[in-house]
């Protein structure tokens, strides 16, 4: 740890300890809704109360999300029962996914119209807390209504927030950002979309009115100091930004078999091998109430809602096919229906494994190898969503080779033997679109536009003659 900037969170607060800081609309709606805190919200509440950057990684359904925004909520109620709750943003939420947006703002209003009707209830009047939207699906009305009206809590995706900061006007209404809260952050480290979004954060903290609280969410991941340094960024003189690690992402069991769909993989025929599979699909889906089904392609998630439905009638309107390429009417349909309990079974391919709340799922059968540990667990994370409940996977192996794989995956994955995680190293085609957006903003000198851009986890170590070489191209 450097330093010691880095800490893993040790001390567990009790359920007093945190409704004590809690206002009495937010106290009381909690206590009636959930009575008693999960750990993750243990940990970290009070630590985002304080002020520190907190990353947390924990399973699905453990109540992170909450965790994230209890305290920046508690705050702006609290400034509302004050009169003090301006029409400005103090609540900047990014997640990769856009679907994850819908979400959110849904598991956000809700709470928001219970806490404002229990604050009746105990004789206040809250203002309205306004929750907004802003991705590519985003109209340019609304997104002008928001530049008059800002939301309180703004909810949108990297990209999105890379336009915005470039937006003349709506950059404006960024700055007063108290709370930045990103989630899924494991699906975002190691690629670009998270480089370029380290960017856009220390772009949006230089032009801030203060220093704001950064939360990273995350599932289960490894190395976590690095996630850390990812999230939090790092101070001028090149030392990580002080911050917490709250690690409960073993607080749920997890049971993960094998199987070979026959006898005989070498010299099974691919007809009876395709028979078998769907037998023993159509099986497990009966035995359970409802099935999320991994193929490792779109092609191959149409295919297989195909074929159950053709080969078991039963299963007419109960089976349904979910991926990135269907028009977003029918990936809400099918979420929706999900989360209602009338579908036995979905077929995806990586759509939902993140973590749209899609209520209850049973079990998680996997075609083949997912080709990493930490995905294996991310998808059978999504059974038993609650977090005493057992997430159950059935592996299905389809040929010699992958039989192997999936063996030593499972067994890492029962062992908690995870993937390291590799973010990339100063890519050079993402920051050359982050020093067009900035030169677009104002005139920079180039040593502080250099002092920037190093403040972001991938770009630390950024040699001064490539940077210069990106301006110069």
């Amino acid at each position: 740890m450097e330093g010691r900037r880095i800490r893993w969170a040790r001390k567990e607060y009790s359920d007093e300890e945190i409704f004590s800081i809690l206002s009495e609309p937010v106290r009381e709606w909690f206590k009636r809704k959930f009575g008693s805190f999960t750990p993750p919200q243990r940990y970290a509440v009070m630590e985002i109360h304080k002020g520190e950057n907190v990353l947390i990684s924990s399973p699905t359904g453990s109540g992170k999300t909450l965790s994230a925004f209890l305290s920046a909520i508690n705050e702006l109620i609290l400034l509302g029962k004050e009169g003090k709750l301006e029409d400005k943003i103090y609540v900047l939420y990014v997640s990769p996914l856009r679907a994850l947006n819908n979400d959110i703002k849904r598991n956000l209003e809700g709470p928001l119209a219970e806490i404002k009707e229990v604050a009746k209830e105990l004789g206040y009047d809250l203002p309205e807390i306004r929750v907004g939207i802003r991705t590519s699906d985003t109209s340019s009305y609304e997104k002008s209504k928001m530049v008059k009206k800002p939301p309180h809590i703004l909810i949108t995706t990297p990209e999105s927030l890379a336009i915005a900061l470039n937006a003349p006007k709506f950059r404006e209404r960024l700055k007063t950002v108290k709370y930045l809260i990103i989630d899924e952050v494991h699906a975002l480290a190691e690629n670009k979309r998270g480089s370029h979004l380290a960017l856009s954060v220390e772009r949006l903290q230089e032009m801030a009115e203060e220093k704001f609280v950064r939360i990273g969410l995350s599932a289960t991941i490894h190395p976590l100091e690095e996630i850390a340094k990812f999230v939090f960024g790092f101070d001028d003189d090149g030392k990580p930004r002080p911050g917490l690690i709250v690690d409960v992402s073993f607080a749920k069991q997890t049971e993960i078999k094998v199987e070979s769909v026959v006898e005989d993989l070498i010299y099974t025929p691919a007809g009876a091998l395709s028979e078998a599979l769907y037998s023993r699909l159509a099986e497990l889906i009966r035995e359970h109430r409802t099935t999320l089904i991994f193929t490792n392609t779109r092609s191959g998630a149409e295919r297989v809602a195909f074929n159950l439905k053709k080969l078991y009638p039963e299963f007419e309107g109960l089976i349904e096919a979910h991926h990135s390429s269907l028009s977003r009417e029918v990936r809400l349909d099918v979420e929706e229906k999900l989360k209602r309990g009338e579908l036995k079974a979905v077929v995806t391919s990586t759509s939902l494994e993140l973590g749209i709340d899609i209520g209850t799922i049973d079990l998680v059968v996997l075609i083949g190898s997912p080709k990493s540990v930490n995905r294996a667990l991310q998808r059978i994370g999504r059974a038993g969503h609650r977090l005493h409940e057992v997430s159950k996977g059935v592996i299905l192996a389809l040929d010699r080779d992958d039989l192997v794989e999936v063996t030593v995956l499972a067994h890492n994955a029962r062992n908690r033997r995870l993937d390291r995680v590799r973010i990339p190293k100063n890519p050079l085609d993402v920051l050359v679109q982050h020093l067009l957006g900035m030169a677009l903003n104002k005139v920079w000198d180039v040593d502080e536009a250099y002092r920037v851009v190093r403040r972001a986890y991938p770009f630390r170590d950024l040699p001064f003659e490539d940077f210069m070489s990106v301006l110069r191209y």
